[in-house]
């Protein structure tokens, strides 16, 4: 199969998302730049780490993370959703000249592994690049992380998170809360 680079240097929108009920969330990047919407699959934890590491990349290199509300980084998934491919590797990078941040998201082959390929390497694997400002950088970290914590809310006990109908906390020697 042919590689799919999908490159976004000025994106009109860069957004994780989730869709579905607290517990059983399905979660997703988008990313719009002129019409074109890129929709990659991927983890709950990877959008709590990759909020966590742009913050820490901000703080680092002496930008401000700035809060998200009315930004485009708070804005719903755009329709209709297409998971191109799910993500297995996330990088970031900074670049000082012009202070802003590149991610890339790529997914992983079947036996696990993350090649590395150059970007004109017709066989590699797909790839989304995406450079945001550091205030768009911000506004994505705080929005990311809010999403992530506005799941199932955690049990006093045990810290799992709790089901509508209660769960098994070890804490408690397995009586449900």
């Amino acid at each position: 199969m042919t590689r799919r680079l999908f490159l976004f240097d000025q994106p009109d929108r860069f957004v994780a998302g989730a869709v579905g009920q607290p517990g059983s969330r399905a979660f997703f990047l988008q990313a719009r730049q002129r019409g074109a919407v890129v929709t990659l699959g991927l983890e709950k934890t990877q959008v709590s780490a990759l909020a966590q590491r742009i913050g820490e990349l901000l703080m680092a290199v002496g930008e401000a993370l700035e809060p998200s509300a009315g930004s485009p980084a708070t804005s719903e998934l755009a329709e209709p959703m297409v998971e191109l491919f799910r993500v297995g590797v996330l990088a970031l990078g900074w670049d000082p000249a012009s202070a802003s941040l590149m991610l890339e998201a790529r997914p992983i082959d079947e036996e696990g592994n993350y090649p590395e390929v150059a970007d004109d390497d017709p066989d590699g694997p797909d790839l989304l690049r995406v450079r945001l400002s550091s205030l768009e950088a911000g506004q994505f970290a705080t929005a990311a992380a809010a999403l992530v914590q506005a799941g199932r809310s955690a049990c006093p006990y045990c810290g799992q998170p709790l089901d509508p109908g209660g769960h098994f906390c070890v804490r408690m020697n397995g009586n449900s809360n």
